[in-house]
């Protein structure tokens, strides 16, 4: 369409002419003493058009001949800024091929260009930016290389460069030098230092995924649990790991809080830290009801712990828990640093899923075991003897030989608790 309108408009402007100029009887006369011109409209209309662009032509040529030199100036300025980012992207490609040598000559070929450039008083207008990341790559170079004084020098240099102007991207940038200086604190296994360089990061930039990475990292390093686990919650929020990972941190995390405890008072404040999802695991409640009978703590609040986990495992009583011989033991804890009885609610919970299950010898030996806390001899007599040869685990097979033997010993038979004992020495 375009092609089209341009020769229309060219047929319209030969019509124009042909009907202006075809039929022109005018005349121009030049009268130069003792001379006389006479010359014809149309001549004297196109030599005023050829004069036009002559001195057109002639203008553009003296200005192209005057911006000569500004050319080659600026031809060579081009060149430099060329140079500078060739230099920049070299040394990104040598340090990405773990050439740290090269990288870091790279990046001081690209610093000396950019100085030229501003001494030359014509500095880039993303210079700022530019010589801090030189610096980076210098000492991500120089870490790489065990090289520690110029790993700081040049990290320094770099946050001095972001510091001289207050601009989006030189905060961003700022940021990023902030965020490899905590990773290479976390090389050097100066967790404080780490968490000392997160700390200065803003509250935005200390949130993003990568930066709670780290601090994860920091916080595990310098054994500071429960900050740890805070982190890593914030982590499985963000999707940054799977479910399964997700799941295996916070356990291990949880189990560490939940170890580190020294007196039942700390035991309830690490529990009380805990979120709902994490008390139902498995793992951490049975670890948590153990280290409170460990430290003679209160037992029914052992009880209160593991009473989840035991609805979990009555519920489904078909299903192999890889927990249900930990969840015996940490019950069997809790009854023994009990000065009473074993409390009815859980009696007869143990009895009535023992009743539902009767094959089940870790059920068994369990409700034997508070059958003899309640001082319920024939029956713990009874459990224990039917569960004492089927049981799986050596631990609790030697338990029940051993509750046998005191039991043998209780009422006077002297032959079955000597047994007994040997049974406890052969398992």
């Amino acid at each position: 369409m375009r092609a089209i309108a341009w020769l229309l408009a060219l047929f319209g402007v030969a019509v124009a002419v042909a009907l202006l100029a075809g039929n022109n009887q005018g005349t121009i006369t030049v009268f130069w003493p003792p001379y006389r011109v006479d010359l014809s409209l149309n001549l004297v209309l196109v030599l005023t058009a050829a004069l036009f662009v002559v001195l057109h032509l002639a203008l553009k040529a003296l200005s192209a001949l005057f911006s000569m030199p500004q050319q080659a100036q600026r031809w060579r300025l081009q060149q430099k800024e060329r140079a500078t980012h060739t230099a920049l992207l070299d040394a990104f490609s040598h340090l990405l091929a773990g050439r740290f040598l090269r990288a870091r000559k790279a990046a001081e070929a690209a610093l000396r260009q950019e100085k030229a450039l501003l001494t030359s008083g014509h500095p880039l207008a993303h210079g700022d930016k530019l010589r801090a990341l030189a610096h980076l790559i210098t000492a991500e170079s120089a870490q790489s290389l065990q090289d520690t004084a110029v790993r700081d020098t040049h990290m320094q240099l770099a946050l001095d460069s972001t510091a001289q102007r207050n601009t989006l991207e030189t905060q961003e940038t700022r940021e990023g030098v902030q965020l490899r200086a905590a990773h290479w604190a976390l090389a050097d296994r100066d967790a404080d230092a780490a968490l000392q360089w997160l700390d200065a990061l803003p509250q935005g930039a200390a949130r993003r995924t990568l930066a709670l990475r780290v601090r994860l990292k920091a916080n595990r390093l310098a054994r500071q649990t429960l900050p740890a686990l805070e982190t890593a919650r914030l982590l499985a929020k963000h999707r940054a790991f799977s479910p399964a990972a997700a799941q295996s941190i916070l356990r291990g995390l949880a189990l560490e809080l939940v170890s580190s405890a020294h007196d039942p008072a700390q035991l309830q404040r690490a529990w009380a830290e805990l979120e709902s999802t994490e008390r139902l695991m498995p793992d951490v409640a049975i670890q948590a009801a153990h280290r409170l009978a460990t430290l003679q703590g209160d037992a029914g609040l052992a009880r209160q712990w593991l009473l989840p986990i035991w609805e979990q495992l009555v519920a489904h009583p078909e299903q192999e828990h890889a927990y249900s011989i930990k969840l015996v033991r940490a019950l069997e804890a809790g009854f023994a640093v009990s000065d009473n009885a074993v409390d009815l609610p859980w009696l007869h919970r143990i009895e009535a899923a023992q009743q539902r299950n009767p094959r089940d010898a870790n059920l068994q030996y369990l409700a034997g075991i508070a059958c003899l806390r309640h001082q319920l001899w024939g029956k713990a007599q009874q459990l224990l003897t039917q569960a004492v040869h089927q049981l799986g685990d050596a631990g609790l097979q030697r338990s029940a030989w051993r509750a046998l033997a005191d039991l043998a010993e209780q009422r006077g038979d002297t032959a079955a608790a000597q047994e007994a004992y040997k049974r406890v020495a052969a398992t």
